[in-house]
């Protein structure tokens, strides 16, 4: 099916990518709860249910035992699946491996590039033309950085489908915060090419939430401390709602609620507000547990000052 194609813009952005330091140690998992306190709920927004946690040990042990690599193809090795005990050990012979290694991952990458140019490129070669001169995508996504999430993976966007930007915990920040990357982004992706829906994703097992529940008053803050402090607000919402789950189950609970929260801050936005105020753009947030493979979707129902949730959907 040809895509479609047409804009009133015409620049190209490039985003550099940066590295996030995951903790990846495992927390124990806490004695069953009782019925009442399975639960992880936001309560940010009416008509946002209640949904059942599952056992969080089970649920670990089935990721970490089928974990995969961050890039995969079909028809490709997948690169190392290494865990980030095996990766931090490094021993004086293996330091002499190092560019060799690189040059095997940079030539597993190149053949994957191939591959999606003579399977791909070629075979559309009408519609990439089209896109060169051309964009018009019909979603502006906000995701995490974390190489676990890929919306076009997860959602199998085709190019020029989606305007995406890529921040850490998939925050939007306050507008009171001033320019960001992320409201540059969010500005360019409505007003000038006129998207018609934004998607907040957010996820399991998120280290920017987890350092932002974490992180103490008194800390001395490191560039990320300071980033994900712009949702201090879901934090607190946390804090009280949830007070009775341990902190992993606090965790989970603040990744759906930073989603609320952002959604909440995008309307401080005036072209975001107005359009929305207009019925030309509409607001999403979800959560991708990659765990088991779920995804949870809801939008956002803006009538003057009453915000609502409706359409929350389960895909699994």
């Amino acid at each position: 099916m040809p895509w479609r194609v047409g804009s009133r813009a015409r620049p190209v952005l490039s985003y550099a990518a940066t590295e996030l330091r995951l903790s990846e140690g495992r927390r124990s998992s806490s004695a069953a709860l009782g019925d009442s306190l399975q639960r992880c709920f936001t309560c940010s927004f009416t008509g946002l249910h209640w949904s059942r946690l599952e056992d969080e040990k089970n649920m670990e042990e089935r990721f970490w035992n089928n974990r995969i690599a961050s890039v995969y193809c079909t028809n490709f090795r997948k690169l190392s699946t290494a865990t980030h005990e095996e990766r931090k050990t490094i021993h004086p012979e293996d330091a002499d491996r190092t560019g060799e290694d690189n040059e095997k991952l940079f030539s597993e990458i190149k053949q994957r590039f191939l591959y999606f140019k003579k399977n791909k490129f070629l075979k559309e070669a009408e519609n990439y033309q089209a896109l060169a001169k051309l964009q018009s995508p019909k979603f502006m996504v906000i995701a995490c950085v974390d190489s676990r999430v890929c919306p076009s993976n997860i959602l199998g966007f085709e190019p020029g489908e989606a305007f995406t930007v890529r921040n850490v915990a998939n925050l939007v920040p306050h507008s009171e915060f001033g320019p960001s990357e992320t409201s540059a982004a969010l500005e360019f992706a409505v007003r000038s090419l006129e998207v018609k829906n934004v998607l907040v994703i957010g996820h399991s097992s998120c280290a920017g939430i987890e350092a932002l529940m974490s992180m103490k008053d008194t800390e001395s803050r490191s560039s990320i401390d300071k980033w994900v402090t712009k949702g201090q607000a879901a934090k607190l919402r946390t804090k009280s709602s949830a007070a009775h789950l341990d902190f992993y189950q606090q965790c989970k609970h603040c990744e759906k609620e930073s989603v609320n929260e952002s959604l909440k801050n995008l309307l401080t936005y005036p072209w975001i507000k107005e359009r929305v105020g207009k019925g030309e753009l509409t607001l999403h947030g979800s959560y991708y547990d990659f765990a088991n493979c779920t995804f949870e979707k809801w939008t956002l129902h803006v009538e003057g000052e009453e915000i609502s949730v409706k359409d929350h959907t389960f895909w699994c």
